[in-house]
């Protein structure tokens, strides 16, 4: 499970979004705290279509970088876990923001995928990409 939550940073801060993406199972969810569960990896697609876009209409940073400590993970059974992790979010101003995945897993032809993942933000700097982002400064 470790390499599938560092190759989901590595993608999306490359942004590298398809590659993202089919982490994810087919029918997984995402929940990052918007209201909005978003359900396929369609619907997921539109997250990171918005942070694309603001780093490309300049609003946002040159580059982010995501540090996730040691993921801790429990077993269902053979083709399910659930996991969680802290991330600390970096850019070129240095750290934008941090906080909490809990995921579930699920086992997809013998690859381990995204069945679903919750994010939260703990903190995050004031006046940075994330804070601008998320309605706490301009």
């Amino acid at each position: 499970m470790a390499a599938l939550v560092t190759a989901y940073n590595a993608h999306g801060d490359r942004g590298r979004f398809d590659d993202l993406l089919a982490l994810f199972a087919e029918d997984a969810t995402m929940d990052i705290g918007d209201g909005t569960t978003y359900t396929g990896r369609d619907h997921i697609a539109e997250i990171f279509t918005d942070t694309r876009d603001s780093v490309l209409d300049g609003d946002g940073p040159r580059f982010l970088q995501h540090h996730t400590t040691p993921v801790h993970v429990a077993f269902e059974d053979a083709d399910h876990a659930v996991g969680e992790a802290y991330f600390t979010v970096f850019s070129d101003a240095g750290v934008d923001h941090w906080g909490r995945y809990r995921d579930a897993y699920v086992r997809v032809d013998g690859t381990w995928r995204f069945a679903s993942r919750r994010v939260r933000t703990d903190g995050r700097t004031p006046r940075g990409w994330a804070d601008k982002r998320l309605g706490g400064g301009a």
